[in-house]
């Protein structure tokens, strides 16, 4: 029997469509890479764009978001606190922003890979000729099979990590907590947040019942 057109207006769909994502890294090389590859482990790679603008800067990259944020529902900037002069005030620019949001890792990506390997709040600041990257790459390598890590070279590394991100995962949110209560923020990182996104969007967000 043909259903009448009163039951086919009834009917709705099961799911909400998935937001169109962008993700804008500071760097064109590890970090990106890192999230290519976890967007690809979520299986939202189609849902997401991963990019690097050609800005390094926190400012630049934050300013590059807000003009492209109409395309997307949501806009991330992956971005380290490093020694960047414009950081407070990329951070001052989404503060009201209710799409754009900043992915800050202090003092860089590398702390999310150092976690992997256990609890660490130790600060990392520039000394000589080595900035604060430099040192906290130095004890990144110290860890079995980061030896030779090389932030430009570095190929798979979240696969190579991957059965270590549960464990990263736990203690960054921990990290976080403590960095924001002491006002404390290096070392601390909110890479975290990103794959917990990447994860919720792998998932079909069912659609509110029809009244």
């Amino acid at each position: 029997m043909a259903r009448d057109s009163n039951s086919l207006k009834r009917q709705k769909p099961k799911f909400k469509p998935q937001p169109k994502v962008l993700v804008i890294c500071e760097d064109s090389k590890s970090g990106k890479r890192y999230l290519e590859d976890a967007s690809l482990h979520f299986r939202v790679n189609v849902l997401v764009e991963i990019t690097h603008c050609g800005n390094t800067d926190p400012k630049g990259i934050v300013t590059e978001a807000i003009s492209r944020q109409g395309k997307f529902d949501r806009v991330f900037c992956a971005i380290d606190r490093d020694t960047h002069e414009t950081f407070d005030e990329a951070l001052n620019l989404v503060r009201d922003s209710k799409k754009v949001e900043i992915i800050a890792s202090y003092p860089c990506f590398e702390f999310w890979l150092l976690l992997h390997f256990g609890y660490n709040r130790k600060p990392y600041a520039a000394a000589g000729n080595h900035s604060a990257a430099d040192l906290l790459i130095k004890d990144l390598r110290t860890n079995s099979g980061m030896e030779k890590y090389d932030k430009g070279k570095v190929l798979g590394i979240f696969q190579l990590l991957l059965n270590r991100l549960a464990e990263a995962r736990r203690i960054a949110p921990i990290v976080l907590a403590e960095a924001i209560a002491s006002e404390q923020m290096n070392p601390s990182t909110r890479l975290h947040e990103q794959l917990d996104f990447f994860e919720e969007l792998s998932s079909p967000r069912k659609a509110a019942p029809t009244p």
